[in-house]
Formats: structure tokens, C-alpha cells, sequence
């Protein structure tokens, strides 16, 4: 790593000295994740079965609620670096900006199948940077919207559902027809379908480099929004309206893909899933990221471990069926083309080709910064508690703050993804 790039990393690493863990083993591949959900289990399911097979260099699973922090204090360091990292998709820019990870190229040429022909698109673009491939995709993970059976019968409106993308102007058409205490959607995940339907109007999280927010397209978004709000269809500010379409109430849910899992633990919730809601049904998009896996800069890792990790990723591409149990959307073609993953309601989302090219994955380096400045004032502008114009001002300053701070916002933007 050259010193201007070291540089760049020291008031990074300076804000956290943490006690590390798993550190490097030669005989073992030590593999962090930030993984600290119900998922984590699941992948510890899959490293287990591969170590049962009994490979010459086992893997060792370490899942660290603070792993980004302790990514850069070790890669600043040089010590203690693991061998294997799963990271999210808009990380990859910033962290091959600062030369912080290797090319996999040498794990394509230790095994030939992990290469793009065998992964889902979307998945494996984001790993590209200036024609080098730095990552494998396990999955696409992000937004869907689940959508309550009963309830749509009870209203008479089933019908919206059959181009599977459900307009605003049909959940507006809803106003004054549902009973007290129901809704027609949620505020779960708001951001993710704010920013998905900015896409959808064409629009930008970024022009040239630098983040952009304060948008015609997104203000025409969160007017949208506020007019639900107005009309009585989004569950109140200040409620959990998650939990309220668990227990019935809502007639769409636009949380995460993983969700399906919890909603299918509810007996008496009646549900299936679609497409996050759009102006038009000709263009939408589900707001996505992906787990990726990485190897970050190590003067340590042997061209043999190297070939331990390529079995790793080749087994895991074999056998990533478990990760489906998690409710994400696995990125090896092996599995989202068997007729066995169609038992899981994410399979809704590579049934097509279409579908499949919804999966809109963020890759601008500062997304979690846009993501986190557009959080602080959305629900207030939805709901009516700021105007609008004043919100989008104070939230592209905001963001652009945090880019020229650098450091601290881009460690803890990420930590509450999924």
C-alpha cells in the first residue's frame, strides 16, 4: 500500500482502537462478517458443513457487529488482516480507492467456475472496478413489499397486483375506504423506497462524484409520500409499522427481502410479495445491496490459501441453498435456477429477466452518507413537520458535510445494514 493511500486510512483507524479477534491463521482461513442477525447462523451452517468436509484449510467464521471499523484499523496497522471478508457492494469503490483489496483474479484461475457466467448480473457488476473483478457475490439482499391477502380481498383490489407493481395512484385510490386503525402501506425501510423511486423518475443519488439529494425528482417523491400521508394511508409517525402489518392492518409492507422469514412465523398473516410501489408499472426498481467476498491487501496470504479460499467460494456457490433460508437472494446461478429455490418467496425476484434487472444496487462510494443525511429528515417531511424544500436543503448540506469530513460517517452509515 503506497503512503498516500496509508495516509488516507490513520484518521480512519484512529477512532476506534478495538480489541481484534480471529485474527490470521496459516492453517486456517479466517473469514469476518458483519453478519450479527439470524443470518449469521445460517452462514455458520455452511462454513460448518464445508469444514465437515474436511479441507486442508478449514474455515474460521468471526462475525463482528463493528467490522468495518476494525477492517481499517487493521488494514492500517498491516496486522492482523483476515483472510477472507464479506462486505457490502457500496464499499468496494472507497475500498479499492484506498487500495484495500486484492483482485480475485488469482481465485478464477484456482477454479475456473467462479466467474460471471455463473453468478446472477447485478451481483457480480458491483465487484468490477475499471475492468478488475475484486469480489464474489453470495447474494442481493434489499427492499420488497409484502402485501396482505386477506386484506386485499376484503378491500375488492386484488386486481393491483397483476402486472405485480402496485402504483401510487392505486394505493391513493384507497383514501376513505379502509376501515379505522387499517393502512394501505408502512413507513418501513421509507429510505429504500424513497431512493428507489427517485431511480424510477429517472434521478440521481450523485452527479460527477458528489452526492446529490436536494433533486426535482426527489422532491417529486416525497410529495407523493406526503400526499398519502395526508389522505390517512401510511401507518402513524411514530408507530411500528412493521408490527402493524403482522398483525394484520396493512394492506403492503415495503421491509427487507430477509423479512419473509419473520412473516411467515405470524399463523394468521395471509401474505405474498411483489415489487416495491412505483408511479408506473413500466418503471420500477427494489432498492438492493449485495454481500460480497473480499480479500483485502495482505503481504501474509500464500498463493496455497488462496486455493483453500476458492474451494471455500466454489462450495459455498454449490451449496448456498441454506443461505436462501435466510430470505436473501442468492447470487449463484446453481441455486436461483433450481426448481428447489422456488419453495422461497425471494425467487420472486429472478422469476425474470425483468425482475431481475430491478435489483437496483447503489454503487456510489458515499451512499451510506446520502443514505444516512436523507434518513434524519424524510419522515419528518412526509408527515408534515418540515416543509419540503427546507428538508432537502438541510439534508444535501448535511451529506455533503459528511464527505468532507470523510471517517466517521462512513464507519457508522454502514453498521445497521442488513
Amino acid at each position: 500500500m503506497n503512503r498516500f493511500k496509508k495516509s488516507l486510512l490513520t484518521g480512519i483507524a484512529g477512532l476506534a482502537l478495538v480489541t481484534l479477534s480471529g485474527c490470521s491463521n496459516p492453517n486456517t482461513i479466517t473469514f469476518w462478517n458483519p453478519l450479527t442477525g439470524d443470518d449469521g447462523a445460517y452462514m455458520d451452517n455452511m462454513v460448518e458443513a464445508y469444514n465437515e468436509t474436511d479441507p486442508e484449510f478449514p474455515v474460521e467464521a468471526v462475525i463482528s457487529p463493528d467490522m468495518y471499523t476494525k477492517i481499517y484499523t487493521v488494514m492500517n496497522s498491516g496486522e492482523g488482516v483476515p483472510d477472507l471478508t464479506l462486505i457490502h457492494a457500496d464499499r468496494v469503490p472507497g475500498f479499492v480507492r484506498l487500495g484495500m483489496l486484492e483482485s480475485i483474479d488469482p481465485l478464477m484461475k484456482n477454479n475456473t467456475d467462479l466467474n460471471a457466467d455463473n453468478y446472477l448480473e447485478q451481483a457480480w457488476v458491483p465487484g468490477t472496478v475499471d475492468g478488475t473483478q475484486y469480489t464474489i457475490p453470495l447474494d442481493i439482499h434489499g427492499s420488497a413489499m409484502y402485501y396482505n391477502v386477506d386484506l386485499l380481498e376484503k378491500y375488492g383490489v386484488s386486481n393491483f397486483l397483476e402486472d405485480d407493481v402496485v402504483t401510487f395512484e392505486e394505493i391513493l385510490s384507497l383514501e376513505g375506504k379502509l376501515d379505522e386503525g387499517q393502512y394501505a402501506i408502512n413507513n418501513a425501510l421509507i429510505e429504500w423506497t424513497t431512493l428507489a423511486n427517485v431511480v424510477n423518475r429517472g434521478g440521481s443519488i450523485e452527479q460527477d462524484g458528489k452526492p446529490t439529494i436536494d433533486t426535482p425528482e426527489m422532491k417529486e417523491v416525497v410529495t407523493q409520500l406526503r400526499q398519502l400521508a395526508e389522505a390517512g394511508l401510511i401507518t402513524p409517525n411514530g408507530e411500528d409499522g412493521y408490527a402493524i402489518f403482522q398483525g394484520g392492518d396493512v394492506l403492503f409492507s415495503t421491509d427487507g427481502t430477509w423479512t419473509s422469514t419473520a412473516h411467515d412465523s405470524v399463523e394468521t398473516l395471509n401474505w405474498g410479495v411483489t415489487n416495491t410501489y412505483a408511479f408506473e408499472p413500466g418503471t420500477f426498481n427494489n432498492r438492493s445491496s449485495a454481500h460480497l467476498f473480499s480479500m483485502l491487501e495482505s503481504e501474509e496470504r500464500t498463493d496455497e490459501k488462496e486455493q483453500g479460499i476458492a474451494d471455500f467460494l466454489n462450495y459455498v456457490r454449490e451449496n448456498s441453498m441454506e443461505w436462501a433460508k435466510a430470505g436473501q437472494i442468492v447470487a449463484s446461478r446453481d441455486i436461483f435456477e433450481d426448481p428447489e429455490y422456488e419453495q422461497y418467496p425471494q425467487s420472486f425476484f429472478t422469476s425474470s429477466e425483468e425482475e431481475q434487472e430491478s435489483l437496483h444496487i447503489f454503487e456510489y462510494e458515499h451512499y451510506g452518507y446520502v443514505e444516512q443525511a436523507l434518513a434524519t429528515v424524510l419522515v419528518d417531511m412526509i408527515y408534515g413537520n418540515i416543509e419540503i424544500e427546507d428538508g432537502l436543503v438541510q439534508a444535501q448540506r448535511q451529506v455533503e458535510d459528511l464527505v468532507a469530513q470523510g471517517g466517521a460517517g462512513e464507519v457508522e452509515a454502514e453498521e445497521a445494514e442488513e
